[in-house]
């Protein structure tokens, strides 16, 4: 019996090293793969940025654009045709509008929820504007009559209906960098 406890205390005294040997090349296996797959992963993530920023930056862009182009004092100066009664300018600033708009909706994709929010906003506030001021005028009416009182809408509003939506958006790209 003495001699099967003396080999069970060397079976003991092997095992136990060997164990916290082994637990310990585990635990230095395990956190070298660990720091192996953050580094990658951190690599993925800054070539992603590297692919996406730049695609980002001009969805941004783009939009900025969509809104200047959409901002009623430049539309009616790009769209406005001496020829063009009321009822052909609505039709035609209302177009340009969704033209606009059909043109950059896959931005939204780079844009968050709030900025897209915002210009849709806008867009449909602009619209609202060009409505309610072409009712009331003849439809056979001269363009410049709704162009002037579209022109008169903006100018009893605080800011252009574009403001808010490009402050917000020219925010969000200066907390990119």
């Amino acid at each position: 019996m003495e001699n099967g406890l003396k080999i069970l205390g060397d079976f003991v005294k092997i095992l136990l090293p060997a164990g916290l040997v082994l637990y310990a090349m585990y635990l230095t296996v395990k956190s070298f793969l660990t720091k192996d797959f953050e580094k990658k992963l951190i690599d993925i993530k800054i070539k992603n940025t590297d692919i996406v920023l730049p695609i980002r930056l001009q969805a941004y862009e783009r939009m900025c654009l969509f809104l200047e182009r959409v901002s009623p004092h430049n539309l009616i100066l790009r769209v406005n045709d001496p020829s063009y009664n009321v009822a052909e300018l609505h039709q035609r600033l209302l177009r340009e509008i969704r033209e606009e708009y059909a043109h950059n909706m896959s931005q939204q994709v780079y844009m968050s929820e709030e900025s897209w929010a915002l210009i849709k906003v806008s867009m449909d506030h602009i619209t609202g504007i060009i409505n309610s001021a072409s009712e009331g005028l003849p439809r056979d009416a001269r363009g410049i009559e709704l162009a002037k009182r579209i022109i008169d809408r903006l100018l009893q509003l605080s800011e252009d209906p574009t403001t808010k939506a490009l402050k917000y958006i020219k925010n969000e790209i200066r907390q990119i960098f």
